[in-house]
């Protein structure tokens, strides 16, 4: 984040979604880690009901801009290849900060409107207790004993607008990639293309794979151990912000090159201080 903010030279439609991005996995982690550390290391198993729902909507939240924030990287990466002589023109620093604030916007209808949803139920145990490291917005809606179906309808509403629409435009994304990709005359000239997307499709491969498997086992109920369950969502949950930055950082030259430069920086400059 700091080498973006202060290198001009990457104040460009891709680095600014990539710099969402950091802040995304930055809020995730600071919605998320904390609370994880007091009931794994220290066994704290209870939590009071607003600070339950808090954590649910800011996880959920910036949860969903990671997945949105990977489509808006694909559409960037789109533009780019398919029209590498207008895509200045079309994707400017103000187009790219207002797709990136709609998808903020978005994000907070969807999340707003599940927790309303949470609010309405009524839970029969005293103190109900969630089969979950955190609270996730369906172990907790499933416990209410009043009607919730406008929960689940919410929930598969997340997962298609969040999960499901994003993985489908970031697919087809790359089929026009290659495509696009297939014009060019050089196997040289294709890789060097390709080469700039290979960080972005980490990424999604990061992301999307463990969530995938577990809305898909969630959606059609299969019984699984739920310790292997709650694994594989926290895998799933803290992979992609710890790794984001470090793929980003070693696979982007134009970031490795900045970093080079305030390196080369920062051992001149006592240099010259003792040489005056």
């Amino acid at each position: 984040m700091s080498v973006i903010w202060l290198s001009h030279s990457l104040h460009t439609p891709k680095y600014l979604a990539v710099f969402s991005l950091s802040i995304v996995d930055v809020s995730t982690s600071t919605a998320l880690v904390p609370k994880c550390i007091d009931y794994f290391l220290f066994d704290s198993r209870f939590v009071l009901y607003d600070a339950c729902l808090t954590q649910m909507f800011f996880f959920h939240y910036f949860y969903s801009m990671e997945s949105l924030s990977l489509v808006v990287m694909a559409y960037e990466r789109l533009i780019s290849i398919c029209f590498p002589l207008r895509s200045s023109a079309i994707n400017t620093n103000t187009r790219m900060v207002c797709i990136i604030l709609f998808c903020y916007v978005f994000a907070f209808a969807i999340l707003l409107a599940s927790m309303i949803l949470i609010t309405r139920l009524s839970f029969c145990q005293p103190v109900p207790l969630i089969i979950s490291y955190f609270c996730d917005h369906g172990p907790v809606f499933k416990i209410a004993c009043t009607y919730n179906t406008p929960n689940w309808n919410t929930a598969v509403v997340y997962m298609v607008s969040i999960i499901f629409v994003p993985l489908t435009f970031i697919i087809m994304s790359y089929v026009c990639i290659i495509a696009a990709l297939a014009k060019i005359a050089s196997a040289e000239g294709r890789w060097k293309a390709f080469k700039t997307c290979t960080a972005h499709l980490i990424l999604v491969a990061i992301f999307f794979i463990p969530i995938l498997v577990t809305y898909m086992i969630a959606w059609i109920n299969i019984r699984i151990d739920t310790n292997t369950r709650i694994l594989n969502t926290s895998l799933s949950a803290t992979l992609p912000p710890l790794l984001n930055p470090i793929i980003y950082t070693l696979k982007t030259e134009e970031v490795m090159e900045q970093i080079k430069k305030f390196i080369r920086r920062r051992m001149v400059k006592p240099v010259t201080s003792i040489i005056t």
